[in-house]
């Protein structure tokens, strides 16, 4: 068996890419001034290549998705303010509720069909004006959303929420973290997606492979309150253009790859469907994220994480019986077959111990 420093198949998240060699000398030669003065001219680059992509006025790079959400929750709200989310989305689960910590803003959830919502579940959930209730302001989406297995949220359900949303005087935040993703796979641009939102987050470390960085698109206005805020969380950098390369490499380069992710994932999900004791959910991913639930006869999650990392394969346990495998750059579409062997032969012994 290998041991874990001799891990070689990582798929616990596309967080773990490294920069490409094209990449690294893109951030070599990186011309920097200090951004706190908006003097770093491969910050404001990259910002103005990012809002064109998605239709925006403005855009502002962050060292983070999750600064880059809470931006988009703190510059559309005041405390006392309720947003509404997806049970299971990022913003809500995975930011240790920074909107409440940081801003007094509450989120109501709704839970959403394999982590889908439509307009018709919403219709209820805005507070009538009284001064005993928080008040409703923002309606937040995930697309694509990461723990229903980086599905796609369909085209015409989200063009229905935003517009809604804005009928009933609400503005809209997408987290777009990967939201490129959504866009190969569905071959709708990144500005169809981003033009029902009044702000959008989108992430450059993830399967586009860039090491450090995201970015909130939205109007000039918008952009400037953020800007602000950005200053309170310490997300003013210096010289950071030389994270900003890597970013404008990564979304002038990698964005059409994204489909041998997809296509890797496909693989994956289909040969670990036909291991016994293992259920896909859903049962063919539409992204790079692939969510499968063990039987119980095999064991726990993290008995089986712990097992394929003895063996040189890296999985996420996400619950008691489910695990998450995520396609990106740094693991080969050619190297399936081998990371189904050793999950079979691992579910195997568990199994039989």
């Amino acid at each position: 068996m290998m041991t874990a420093s001799q891990i070689t198949l990582d798929y616990r998240s596309d967080t773990v890419t490294r920069p490409t060699p094209p990449m690294r000398q893109a951030i070599a030669e990186a011309e920097v001034g200090d951004d706190v003065f908006s003097d770093d001219p491969s910050i404001n680059r990259l910002q103005e290549r990012i809002a064109a992509l998605l239709g925006k006025e403005s855009a502002l790079f962050v060292p983070s998705g999750t600064m880059s959400n809470q931006l988009g929750v703190l510059v559309h709200c005041e405390p006392g303010d309720e947003f509404l989310c997806e049970t299971g989305c990022h913003i809500y689960n995975y930011e240790q509720g920074a909107f409440a910590q940081l801003g007094g803003i509450v989120a109501r959830t709704i839970d959403g069909e394999g982590g889908l919502l439509d307009v018709e579940q919403l219709t209820d959930k805005i507070r009538p004006p009284n001064a005993h209730l928080v008040r409703t302001r923002l309606m937040c989406l995930e697309n694509t959303h990461n723990m229903a297995g980086g599905r796609i949220h369909p085209y015409e359900q989200v063009a229905r929420i935003c517009e809604w949303a804005h009928e009933q005087g609400l503005v809209c935040h997408l987290d777009g973290a990967r939201l490129m993703n959504a866009v190969v796979a569905s071959e709708v641009s990144a500005a169809d997606w981003a033009k029902h939102f009044d702000s959008v987050s989108v992430c450059f470390s993830k399967g586009l492979g860039a090491p450090v960085g995201s970015a909130l698109v939205g109007n000039r206005q918008l952009i400037e309150r953020a800007h602000r805020k950005r200053k309170m969380l310490g997300g003013g950098m210096r010289q950071a253009g030389l994270l900003a390369a890597a970013a404008d490499y990564a979304i002038q380069n990698h964005i059409e790859r994204l489909e041998e992710d997809h296509r890797h994932a496909q693989k994956l999900a289909a040969g670990l469907a036909a291991i016994d004791g293992i259920n896909l959910t859903p049962s063919e991913p539409e992204t790079n994220i692939v969510i499968f639930q063990i039987d119980p006869k095999i064991g726990a999650a993290e008995n089986l994480v712990e097992e394929l990392a003895r063996d040189g394969v890296r999985m996420l346990a996400v619950a008691a019986q489910r695990i998450r495998a995520v396609t990106h750059l740094d693991v080969p579409e050619s190297e399936v077959e081998n990371a189904l062997r050793i999950v079979k032969n691992a579910c195997l012994r568990l199994h039989n111990n």
